[in-house]
């Protein structure tokens, strides 16, 4: 086992005896355990009870949180025609079509997230192993293979964030800085618990959500009770 640092150990002590707690008091023992000097990204990590390996127990989908996740976010759209007017009025930093493909082939990864119009899903699909190993290859399911890029692209620098389950049926997602203070962080985290419970797939069987944990970049874990979340996408 790794050896834990001192200060992790003393953030260790202040959060003995909180498992089980909701999500407002789990970001605030969260956050008031953080530690580090730079400015920590709170993330939360939920045990699902599905399978993966099956397609319908694949969970996947996008969530624009109400106060985003604290960094600047460049955005690469792949259109043509009057797409690409839309595109740059819309915010996007990068716009292109077959000469950006060309330029990812060349090992160029200067942004964060890539939109793609539908029509350019060809041209695309032909760098897809290099953007799927880095999670930026554009997704229909995601919203980020559409026509509608201007929702695309606004969604995305508003603090939308992509998640999908692992292998493990644990599912990871960042819900911004510590520096957002807790009212903030609990808005995000609730709107990203939402998502996820609505999205519970007809063919898993007992029980859905299974452990949920949050934690700051240096910190240690806070447990959630997950029957004080249930109820949130009633």
């Amino acid at each position: 086992m790794a050896k834990r640092g001192k200060k992790y150990v003393e953030a260790r002590k202040t959060i003995t005896g909180s498992s089980g707690v909701g999500v407002a008091e789990a970001v605030k023992i969260a956050v008031e355990s953080s530690f580090a000097k730079f400015d920590e990204t709170l993330d939360v990590a939920v045990r699902l009870g599905v399978d993966p390996r099956h397609a319908d127990q694949m969970v996947r989908g996008s969530v624009v949180l109400p106060n985003g996740i604290g960094k600047s976010v460049r955005v690469l759209v792949v259109a043509k025609g009057e797409k690409e007017k839309e595109a740059q009025e819309a915010g996007a930093d990068y716009v292109g079509s077959d000469d950006l493909v060309e330029k990812i082939k060349g090992g160029w990864f200067d942004f964060d997230k890539v939109v793609a119009t539908p029509d350019m899903m060809g041209a695309v699909g032909k760098i897809g192993k290099i953007l799927g190993p880095r999670g930026l290859m554009p997704n229909a399911k995601s919203g980020t293979v559409t026509f509608d890029v201007t929702k695309a692209v606004k969604e995305l620098k508003a603090g939308k964030i992509e998640f999908r389950v692992e292998k493990a049926g644990i599912v990871h997602a960042p819900m911004g800085k510590v520096s957002f203070g807790v009212e903030k962080l609990v808005q995000n985290v609730s709107a990203f618990l939402e998502t996820i419970l609505r999205m519970k797939p007809s063919s898993s069987k007992g029980t859905y959500l299974r452990g949920i944990a949050i934690s700051t970049t240096m910190g240690p874990g806070v447990k959630i009770d997950t029957s004080l979340v249930k109820d949130f996408a009633k």
